[in-house]
């Protein structure tokens, strides 16, 4: 039995399992997502059922490749979306993963914005505290007029 070092990498093992990239698989997922929820994939899927079918009913016996219940149009298009319904899924999951992070960053500038605007709101009725003791314009200029109108009366 060999104690594995701590301090040390330990040594690569072989896989007989191929290796990919999660993050390289998931954006080809999204692309591929993005692509099947087009009209553009939809006129592209009609065309090729409507070509696939004028082509094994109107052509001659012997170029038919698919005669009437068209049973390997069937199996391509089941195939399709055997693979199709994955990859949404998962273009789906990964959309949910950032759309969770960035509700919570989200959140966290609201509660950031909430408490600005509560310091705000204490600063300004400490403010509005301090100017009440504090002579306002208006009081100055009507302590002036009083003043100078009893100087007037004094003359």
């Amino acid at each position: 039995m060999t104690t594995e070092r701590l301090d040390q990498p330990r040594a690569l093992r072989r896989s007989l399992r191929p290796h990919y990239d999660p993050e390289a698989f998931g954006r080809l997922s999204e692309q591929i997502a993005r692509f099947l929820g087009t009209a553009r994939f939809i006129v592209y899927m009609t065309v090729f059922v409507a070509i696939w079918v004028t082509w094994n009913i109107a052509a001659p016996p012997n170029l038919q490749f698919d005669s009437y219940p068209f049973i390997f149009l069937t199996l391509i298009l089941s195939l399709q979306a055997s693979y199709a319904a994955p990859l949404i899924l998962l273009a789906q999951n990964r959309q949910d993963d950032r759309d969770r992070v960035q509700y919570e960053q989200d959140r966290a500038a609201a509660d950031r914005n909430q408490a600005d605007v509560e310091y705000l709101t204490r600063e300004i009725a400490g403010l509005r505290l301090a100017i009440g003791e504090v002579a306002t314009r208006d009081y100055l200029r009507s302590e002036l007029q009083r003043l100078a109108e009893e100087l007037k009366e004094r003359r």
